[in-house]
């Protein structure tokens, strides 16, 4: 699939978006989006239009125009014009020379330009140091909002829009056990009836435990080895595997692929250097799902330990393959030829709206409590804990506990630690206790170092040159982040997905 970047329209960074971007969607009527769109060269998919919108169409300068809200239809539309990169082009081009004739001088054009660049240059304002009263977040995240009370918008959006529909119990209700059964039923005659991702941590051992002991289910155990694994994530799989007598499937990646797409997030100097690693993991797993018709997915993500979510400028979403792919074009030194990779319309849209694939998370229909699983597997299953969450990838305790909080000045302890305090698992004087703690071990960071640059196959000088060099974000290079804020306030807004902005 081509490289085509869909956006839509935002108050802040316009401009950054349009130049971003391939094709801007408007939801709506157009208005003055349109004429906005076509000063940057781009066309435009509008749902509702009228007037001079048809006429545009005629011209070859918007995009088809919906007839209809599904979205089967959207997704359709969005499709065909990733597979169509010249028309696309070709439509651009039109839609920038109409536009400069409409106007009858480049000037107004570039009044245009330039109006919508303001937000975007506008500097930042600096904010004093707040944290949350309730929870550890704070203004490390540059988004977070308090009330007059101190609380902030992540503990107001879990009490506003997640705690009210998310109701855990001992044992699973009615209505979960009916999609149990279904999985069942369907892979009756199959080897397996689902598959489960498994890493090696807490969440997807503990889910593993829980589906073939509790629920009865015959997962097949999915690994994707991108050459990262810890030796405790080694052991870890392996005796959940022969104690409960599952299968397990391992795909390994390509590691000079890898190893190249990696060092070309290294290169960018962006947070979000674990995106490489976690894309492969999606991607691989639903192109197994797709080429062997298995139609249930289950994953450890869950709200008890994970109902706050990190900022998006902390990890970009990991499925962006827009973003990726410019990246790679931009430091990578090898073609990826074999390295997996998916998108947001693939796996939000064409899997589970037309190939009937779905993800289903059990641990959010039951009291899934994170230290009783611990206790459970290591009793159970000789499980090996982890210092810290994630710590199962070597890479991921590197990035999650050095590059992020020492570069970035990002503690993904703060997002991990206000989930359990929300959820009644950690009290908010233990969590800030732990935060006076180093997020990495002292005696060791060293050895892990120089560990993570032999294995990139370069210097320890040369990993310390992108330690130092200047800090980028997501919004540095092409992505798709209107598209997931447009999906995101979709699936909401039709209650297919609780959460907050994040």
């Amino acid at each position: 699939m081509s490289n085509i970047t869909v956006t839509g329209r935002v108050t802040e960074s316009l401009a950054h978006y349009y130049r971003a971007s391939d094709v801007v969607v408007i939801p709506g009527r157009g208005g003055i989006v349109i004429s906005e769109a076509m000063c940057f060269g781009l066309p435009v998919v509008v749902h509702q239009a009228d007037g001079v919108e048809h006429d545009l169409v005629r011209q070859g300068v918007t995009g088809t125009i919906l007839s209809s809200g599904s979205i089967e239809d959207f997704a359709g539309e969005l499709l065909r014009l990733s597979e169509s990169p010249d028309s696309v082009r070709e439509m651009g081009k039109n839609a920038q020379r109409l536009i400069l004739e409409t106007f009858n001088t480049k000037t107004m054009a570039a009044a245009v330009v330039s109006a919508v660049e303001r937000p975007f240059n506008a500097p930042r304002v600096p904010r004093d140091y707040q944290i949350c009263v309730r929870c550890v977040m704070d203004t490390s995240d540059s988004k977070i909002v308090f009330d007059a009370e101190g609380v902030c918008d992540h503990c107001r959006t879990f009490d506003a829009k997640i705690k009210p529909s998310w109701n855990p119990k001992p044992e699973p209700g009615p209505e979960f056990l009916k999609l149990v059964d279904q999985i069942k039923a369907r892979g009756q005659d199959k080897d397996f009836d689902c598959i489960i991702g498994m890493s090696g941590g807490i969440d997807s051992s503990y889910l593993t435990y829980y589906a073939k002991e509790r629920l009865g289910l015959r997962p097949l155990v999915f690994h994707v080895d991108a050459g990262w694994n810890s030796q405790e994530a080694v052991n870890n799989i392996e005796q959940l595997v022969d104690k409960l007598g599952l299968d397990l499937y391992t795909e390994v990646i390509n590691w000079e692929e890898m190893r190249d797409i990696q060092l070309s997030f290294f290169k960018a100097g962006v947070p979000h250097i674990d995106t490489p690693q976690d894309h492969a993991f999606f991607a691989t797993m639903y192109r197994f799902a797709e080429q062997y018709d298995v139609k249930y997915i289950l994953t450890g993500a869950n709200l008890s330990t994970e109902c706050i979510r990190n900022p998006i400028e902390w990890m970009y979403y990991q499925s962006d393959s827009i973003q990726l792919r410019d990246i790679h074009r931009q430091f990578g030194s090898r073609p990826l030829t074999s390295f997996p990779t998916t998108s947001i319309l693939r796996h939000k849209v064409f899997l589970p709206y037309v190939r009937g694939i779905r993800v289903i998370r059990p641990l959010n229909y039951i009291t899934y409590n994170k230290q009783d699983a611990i206790k459970l597997l290591v009793e159970r299953f000789g499980w090996q804990p982890y210092p810290q969450k994630h710590f199962e990838s070597r890479f991921t305790r590197f990035y999650e506990s050095y590059w992020l909080p020492q570069k970035f000045g990002y503690d993904t302890r703060r997002v991990q630690f206000s989930s359990l305090i929300l959820t009644e698992q950690m009290t908010r004087d233990e969590a800030l206790e732990r935060l006076t703690q180093l997020p990495y071990c002292e005696s060791t960071i060293t050895q892990d170092f120089e560990y993570i640059a032999t294995k990139l196959g370069i210097s320890v000088a040369e990993l310390q040159s992108y330690m130092d060099a200047p800090n980028k974000t997501y919004r540095d290079y092409k992505s798709q982040e209107l598209l997931y804020s447009l999906g995101a306030f979709a699936m909401r807004a039709l209650g297919l997905e609780v959460g907050g902005k994040r």
